[in-house]
């Protein structure tokens, strides 16, 4: 018989797609184009950099699966797709995997399907040292993803109510050997937050903005009243965030997540300050009407769409792109000067 913990990883992926929808939360965010390219498309190279890993595309299948027998078949796939296109993964929570060993599988299917690839392990704050490293070993993690989901854990009908955030990722990020990523879940992350990660020793963060995947509607539909919907737009959004973290970015890595869903979409966040873009929602929508072998012509047009708007910026590698600077709209504007960011 299926565990409430597994049943609830199928909700989140059927109501994932449930909630999946197009959205516009990159149109506030214009490049300027050259009309005189130095580069050939053969010369860019899409590669870059999360500490000591080298991805050799700068987007990467994010967090999305695990813990029960039908996502242990979406992880299947989505490792055969990582494998194929050279693509960095990261599994969904391990906390159903280590605290019951019949659904470990559905996470270390895995590893054993792309057996060299970088894969990210994936953990709640919540979690102790011993745990993250639990997490990491299941899969030989080459990086640990720490989500904080404050919003999501109380808006859960099962979720938790007391946060033991702060000291668990000091601990975690001074214990373990390899990158640790602190990660949301699509709430974002504010300039403070991203500071006082800082000074707890993290090094890496993905923003995961609103935008993307919303679990605070998903958590809410789960609710026996649903009467918490006030807070499905809750956060910052991913372009808010990237906003926030810019100053930081020479102090640490930004990885940007949320509602990304084209390759301009993945330029303009590196063009913010991210050194590496998830998708997640954008994956599981493929995964669930198209098969294999479409999904990877898709991800072979993304590197060649993320090549040619290289080339039309005079961009030859991530780190040029990440100087570009874009045309803001006076919304975003008007962010900047209330939040007293600089751009």
């Amino acid at each position: 018989m299926i565990s409430q913990h597994s049943h609830r990883k199928d909700e989140h992926v059927s109501l994932a797609e449930k909630f999946y929808a197009d959205n516009h939360l990159f149109d506030g965010l214009r490049f300027v184009s050259t009309g005189l390219p130095k580069y050939a498309l053969n010369d860019i190279d899409l590669s870059t950099k999360i500490g000591p890993l080298t991805l050799k595309i700068p987007f990467y299948i994010e967090a999305m699966s695990g813990g029960s027998a039908h996502t242990k078949e979406i992880n299947h796939r989505l490792a055969e797709i990582a494998k194929s296109c050279g693509l960095a993964m990261a599994v969904g929570s391990e906390s159903v995997g280590l605290s019951d060993p019949t659904v470990s599988d559905s996470f270390t299917i895995v590893r054993e399907t792309n057996p060299d690839g970088i894969l990210f392990a994936n953990i709640g704050a919540n979690h102790g040292v011993e745990d993250a490293q639990k997490a990491v070993d299941l899969i030989s993690a080459n990086a640990l993803e720490v989500h904080v989901n404050t919003a999501q854990e109380l808006i859960m009908p099962e979720g938790d109510r007391e946060f033991h955030f702060i000291k668990n990722i000091k601990n975690i990020v001074s214990s373990l050997q390899v990158p640790v990523i602190v990660k949301e879940v699509g709430f974002g992350m504010s300039k403070e937050t991203i500071e006082q990660l800082l000074s707890l020793g993290v090094q890496y963060v993905n923003v995961s903005g609103h935008g993307g995947t919303n679990f605070a509607a998903i958590e809410n539909f789960r609710r026996p009243s649903k009467d918490m919907n006030y807070l499905e737009d809750w956060g910052l959004n991913t372009v808010e965030s990237l906003l926030e973290s810019r100053s930081l970015m020479n102090q640490l890595t930004v990885i940007a997540s949320g509602g990304v869903k084209s390759p301009l979409d993945a330029a303009k966040c590196i063009a913010l300050s991210a050194s590496a873009v998830g998708v997640a929602g954008y994956f599981l929508h493929e995964i669930i009407h198209k098969d294999n072998d479409q999904i990877i012509r898709d991800i072979n047009e993304w590197q060649s769409g993320l090549k040619s708007i290289m080339v039309m910026l005079n961009c030859r590698t991530i780190a040029d792109l990440q100087e570009k600077r874009l045309i803001l709209t006076p919304e975003l504007l008007s962010y900047l000067k209330q939040r007293n960011l600089d751009y």
